[in-house]
């Protein structure tokens, strides 16, 4: 990873969570480009995501500020603007590996201090997060909500969702596999989240099906894409941020 150098600080960069410094510290500049020498038996395309990573702003901050990925800075960017991870949440992090998005969510729930609580469960073994609860394990196995509700001791106020799938190449088909965690995501959001819980998942482009997103606004108040600074330019995802849930079933479109 690059090393700690920044231009001067006059580069402007998105807000992130960052350790001791509150809700809005920032990526505050760029790295000095890195060269990255073809070595032998690397592919191409390994050399081109080695020289992308040791030239992203985000990973350098990341590494400074000990988060497990550069993806800690999307959801902190995207709470920065919608708020959903208050002080006190309980808050379940679906596919948490490597743990970047608990790490954030500890920091604004106040779980390493016990106002709030975070429970993540991958397929994957992790590291310990300080302040977080992590399973390992598959969240859509039979006594899986139980059991996270168990380790919460109550209904979650908040479910995060950065699952993907790995890409095959071919959009159709990665698009309908994202769909799919994402629909299995949001399933699990009904069985668990208080009233007035918010739940933000992992879209494509091409947005959130249709009949998917008719049943996010019928059993939430509001419901909003938005494509984090920290995404970068190139890649095909957004999130689907849904607050003020209402139940399953329970909004206006079901007849209320």
């Amino acid at each position: 990873m690059s090393a700690d150098k920044t231009r001067k600080p006059g580069t402007r960069r998105p807000r992130a969570q960052g350790k001791g410094k509150g809700r809005g510290a920032r990526v505050t500049g760029r790295p000095l480009a890195a060269r990255v020498k073809s070595a032998k038996g690397r592919k191409s395309s390994s050399t081109r995501w080695l020289k992308r990573q040791l030239n992203d702003p985000y990973v350098a901050e990341a590494k400074r500020l000990g988060y497990r990925s550069r993806a800690a800075f999307k959801l902190a960017e995207l709470d920065d603007r919608f708020r959903f991870l208050k002080k006190g949440a309980r808050v379940v992090d679906l596919g948490a590996a490597p743990g970047g998005w608990s790490q954030v969510a500890v920091e604004r729930s106040g779980a390493l201090d016990g106002a709030g609580r975070v429970v993540g469960i991958d397929l994957l073994e992790m590291d310990a997060v300080a302040g977080a609860e992590l399973l390992q394990g598959d969240f859509l196995e039979e006594g899986a909500v139980a059991r996270l509700l168990a380790v919460l001791d109550g209904p979650a106020d908040v479910v995060l969702s950065d699952m993907a799938a790995s890409a095959t190449g071919h959009t159709a088909t990665d698009h309908l596999r994202i769909m799919g965690l994402l629909e299995a995501a949001v399933d699990f959001a009904g069985r668990v989240l208080a009233p007035g819980g918010a739940f933000v998942g992992k879209v494509l482009k091409g947005g959130t099906e249709h009949q998917l997103l008719a049943a996010l606004k019928r059993d939430f108040k509001t419901v909003r894409h938005a494509k984090p600074p920290a995404s970068r330019d190139d890649s095909a995802e957004t999130y689907v941020v849904a607050t003020g849930f209402r139940g399953r079933g329970k909004g206006p479109e079901a007849g209320e």
